[in-house]
This record gives C-alpha cells, sequence and structure tokens, in this order.
C-alpha cells in the first residue's frame, strides 16, 4: 500500500488552475507596469527626434539660402530643384524627401523675408499649440 501512495503522489506532479491564474496575474500586473513607465519614454523620443530634424532642416534652409541667395518657396526645394531657381547655384541638400514628424504630420514650413519659421504640430497634432516644436 506504501507503494501505491507514493505513486499517486508522484504521478499527481503538475500545477493546478489557481498557480497557473496567480502566475498569469502577476504577469500582466508586470506588464502593465512596464508599458506605463515605457510609454512616456517613448513620447520624449519622438519630441527629442523631431527637435534634430528641424535641426538638420534650418540648417539645410540657411545653406540653401547662403547659395541661392533666397529662402526656398518649400522644403521640397532641398531635395529636387525649383523650376525658377538656376540650374548653377542649385545644390541639393537632402538625399531623399523630407519626411512627416513621428506623428505622421507634415512639418510647417513658413518662410518670411529673409527669415523663417520651422515647427512640428507635435503629439496633439495641432498648430498653435503649447506642444509644438519649433526652432
Amino acid at each position: 500500500m506504501n507503494r501505491r501512495m507514493r505513486l499517486n503522489r508522484t504521478s499527481r506532479r503538475g500545477f493546478t488552475l489557481m498557480e497557473v491564474l496567480l502566475v498569469l496575474m502577476i504577469l500582466v500586473v508586470l506588464a502593465g507596469l512596464a508599458i506605463r513607465n515605457f510609454l512616456p519614454t517613448l513620447e520624449r523620443a519622438k519630441v527629442d527626434q523631431a527637435k534634430i530634424m528641424i535641426g538638420s532642416l534650418s540648417t539645410s534652409l540657411k545653406e540653401y539660402q547662403l547659395q541661392v541667395g533666397n529662402l526656398p518657396p518649400t522644403l521640397d526645394a532641398l531635395y529636387q530643384q525649383p523650376s525658377d531657381v538656376d540650374a548653377s547655384l542649385w545644390v541639393q541638400k537632402l538625399d531623399k524627401p523630407v519626411t512627416p514628424d513621428p506623428w505622421g504630420k507634415p512639418y510647417e514650413y513658413k518662410p518670411s523675408g529673409s527669415s523663417f519659421e520651422l515647427r512640428s504640430v507635435g503629439p496633439d497634432g495641432q498648430s498653435g499649440t503649447a506642444d509644438d516644436i519649433a526652432k
């Protein structure tokens, strides 16, 4: 009889439903905490990415202005020669067209005489709000 009791105990190795549910619940709580802590970091990275792109575009716009004598009408002129600019003056400043900001919106570019305004609408997607990123 002792042998039969030992066999029953050894053959019942495994997890109960409660143990599995407890482990799953712990994993869900840990995943929730990780996601909650990760999302602000992701948003800060997007803001930093937009600032870097605006800085790079600003440099390219200033170089264009020095070379051609005025600011381009659009950001596309940094990649593709405008029809109204002499080919001997224009030099391609970007290898590819300007991509949207990290939130999928186009960068806003407004030339004004010898200066310009360049901005991203930021996380909320609305122009003229406190989260806009400009240089």
